[in-house]
């Protein structure tokens, strides 16, 4: 009994020492927690860089400009009396006007702000805005002439005289001076060119000239302005929300050039001039490469609660604008965030966000940004209806049936989706009235059917008294005649993207097969400027045509098929059909919108099997925007408002433990390391293991105070 105690005693004194030992081991393994803090940012907190914009503005005075590039800065520099919901295209918000009202869309009064003044502190009220519109309008260029024609100024007195004045403006002169105006464009345009160079709103007789009832634009009071339309038009309050309704400072234009009818303003077109808005131009790169705005310190708006978000005081001091730069460099700049906004074709998204410096801690999505899709945008290859051999209907349509257009749409995928969109113009598939339309006629887009296009390519030759010859040997058309020439498909963009050039193979490769033959050739824009009407202009010209506001029949249908639009203002077909154009002296003006449908799809009927134009994949607008920019919202139209950015940077906590056999004290330590794009903080953290030293101490205690009981209770039994 007495040798079972001790060896038993013996085994609990050896298996307590191990347990210790264990605990002790334990008791030495500690876990080592790593934490990293990613803050993106921008490296220059007062900057804004913009490098999506593949093209320059052509000029910064909004009576002048009249391409999309110049949209983004004169958004923010100059304000119309209403301003574009950049959120949603069909409607407006208050601008310099805070309320109108009109009962039968022909007659607008609007009520302007008393508070608003240009960056130089010249003061706004109704005669700045009979001033700014009258300008605009006697300067002839294109703002004025393709947006208020028919609406603010008469088109027939425009062809007869080469002067677009203001629909009443002569009679008012007369009125008021008695100079032989009503019936004199010539002496009404100079005399109103002279008003305008010498504007005095103070002078009784200018001021009664501009209070004549009978006239486009009526000075009613300090702060009430009127326009008369020639036609009921329901959509002008959105056409004049863009730069052409540009409410402009004549005391800097007097100091500057003045006003001269069917001239633009050198100067002004240059440097732009003091606006209205939020931002103020400060310098202006060689061709318009760079421009770069400021902050305006005395924008009106700076102190005025409830205004529209397109209105809003800017956040970011400086906005810097690269226009045309290469794709490279786009993305390059977007990925090493140098930019915070930028855009690369579909094909290189993948290759960018790949490279992107925060890759690994921002999703795709967050920094692609999908536009509004109500758009105004359609990409075509006009045909020449006027001149041989493309004023041969049947040939027009042998092309449009010869090409895969499935082919063309899926350059555009990326990732499962296709950033394109099909139409069969010239409205844009994204206008509600689109679907209606081919609800009432039963149309659809031209089918990719060779032998289809064979069959009218044939017609074409016997009509035409010419032949091809198919690859295979055959010959289509007449044998007799002559061999079909070449023909040219002329680029009109002046920086054509990677995935055009695609397309456009596509096509050439595609007219081979029955026998055309193509070339693809560029052009320069002053080549394209002498293209003043079918006889000199080529057989195929690619385009993109841009609504200038949100009305699918006086912006879409009318500017491809209208022969007053030919060329250059959208009809690259040089469409000229006598139905089209008796019904178009009215369509755009009706107001039961049953009856403007109906009509609608009778002309799309004549226009589908007239076949004036390839209707090419549309692409849809999306921009790359760092994730860090707030405020972003975008669409076709009016695209985008600097002064709605802001910063705001993004943090990631990164957390990786790991365990290490240290001595079990617990240590935190920081270090902080700040570039100018990213704040990284790391911390490390020792922490013991959960069995403390005390604890081990006292379950070796317990287990001493048993042993000590176990051994005096058998000396006890002993």
């Amino acid at each position: 009994m007495k040798y079972s105690s001790k060896k038993f005693l013996g085994f609990l004194l050896t298996s307590v020492t191990l347990f210790t030992i264990l605990l002790v081991s334990i008791s030495a393994v500690s876990t080592i927690v790593h934490s990293q803090t990613i803050i993106i940012q921008p490296k220059n907190s007062s900057e804004l860089i913009d490098v999506a914009w593949t093209y320059p503005p052509d000029a910064l005075d909004p009576a002048t400009g009249f391409c999309d590039p110049d949209q983004v800065i004169f958004n923010v520099v100059y304000q119309q009396l209403v301003e574009p919901n950049v959120s949603n295209p069909l409607q407006v918000v208050p601008g310099l006007a805070y309320n109108w009202t009109t009962t039968n869309y022909q007659n607008w009064t609007f009520y302007l702000r008393n508070n608003a003044y240009f960056s130089d502190g010249v003061k706004i009220n109704a005669t700045t805005v009979w001033f700014s519109f009258y300008r605009t309008i006697l300067m002839g260029q294109g703002p004025g002439v393709n947006n208020y024609i028919n609406l603010l100024f008469n088109s027939t007195q425009y062809e007869d005289t080469g002067f677009a004045l203001p629909w009443g403006v002569g009679n008012a002169i007369e009125n008021v001076t008695g100079l032989p105006t009503s019936n004199n464009a010539n002496l009404t345009a100079t005399i109103l060119a002279s008003i305008l160079s010498h504007f005095n709103a103070n002078n009784q007789t200018i001021l009664k000239i501009m209070e004549y009832p009978y006239q486009a634009v009526v000075v009613k009071g300090p702060y009430e302005v009127q326009f008369n339309l020639l036609h009921p038009y329901r959509y002008f309050i959105l056409d004049i929300a863009y730069w052409w309704g540009a409410i402009q400072d004549p005391v800097f234009i007097d100091e500057h050039g003045g006003v001269q009818a069917n001239t633009p303003n050198s100067y002004i077109d240059e440097y732009g001039m003091p606006g209205s808005g939020p931002y103020m131009i400060k310098s202006v790169g060689s061709s318009y490469s760079t421009v770069v705005l400021v902050k305006n310190p005395n924008y009106w708006g700076n102190n005025v609660t409830g205004l529209p978000p397109e209105l809003q005081p800017a956040h970011i001091p400086v906005v810097i604008i690269y226009y045309g730069l290469s794709h490279e460099t786009r993305l390059e700049d977007f990925d090493n965030n140098f930019a915070q906004l930028s855009y690369v074709s579909p094909q290189y998204l993948g290759y960018l966000y790949n490279n992107y410096v925060y890759k690994q801690y921002v999703s795709f999505n967050q920094v692609f940004y999908l536009a509004n899709e109500i758009q105004g945008c359609i990409d075509y290859i006009g045909m020449n209806t006027q001149v041989y051999p493309t004023n041969i209907t049947a040939l027009r349509l042998a092309i449009v049936h010869a090409i895969n257009y499935t082919a063309l749409l899926d350059l555009y995928e990326f990732n499962g989706t296709l950033l394109a969109r099909e139409a069969l113009g010239p409205i844009p598939s994204t206008y509600p009235i689109y679907y209606k339309v081919l609800n009432i006629t039963h149309l659809s887009l031209y089918s990719y059917n060779i032998s289809l296009a064979l069959h009218y390519l044939n017609e074409a030759g016997y009509e035409g008294d010419f032949y091809v010859t198919l690859p295979n040997g055959t010959i289509i058309g007449n044998p007799k005649g002559n061999p079909l020439p070449t023909l040219d498909i002329y680029i009109t963009v002046s920086r054509p993207t990677a995935i055009l050039e695609e397309e456009l193979q596509i096509i050439q490769e595609d007219l081979e097969k029955i026998g055309i033959p193509t070339a693809i050739k560029s052009v320069l824009p002053s080549v394209i400027d002498s293209w003043t009407n079918a006889q000199v202009s080529p057989n195929l010209a690619y385009a993109i045509y841009s609504a200038d506001w949100p009305d699918p029949v006086f912006q879409q249908l009318l500017p491809l098929t209208d022969a007053f639009f030919g060329g250059i203002s959208g009809n690259w077909a040089w469409v000229n059909l006598t139905i089209l154009q008796n019904m178009y002296n009215t369509l755009p003006f009706i107001t039961n919108q049953t009856q403007q449908l109906q009509l609608v799809a009778q002309a799309y009927k004549i226009i589908y099997n007239y076949a004036p134009y390839i209707w090419m994949p549309t692409p849809t607008l999306y921009y790359l925007v760092q994730p860090y920019v707030k405020g972003f919202v975008a669409q076709e139209l009016a695209y985008y408002f600097y002064n709605m950015l802001y910063y705001q940077p993004i943090t990631f906590t990164l957390v990786s433990p790991t365990t290490s056999t240290t001595t079990s004290v617990s240590t935190t330590s920081s270090t902080t390391i700040t570039t100018p794009t990213t704040t990284l903080t790391t911390t490390t953290t020792h922490s013991s293991s959960s069995i403390t030293l005390d604890v081990i101490i006292a379950v070796i205690v317990v287990i001493i105070v048993i042993i000590v009981g176990i051994i005096l209770f058998l000396r006890g039994r002993r």
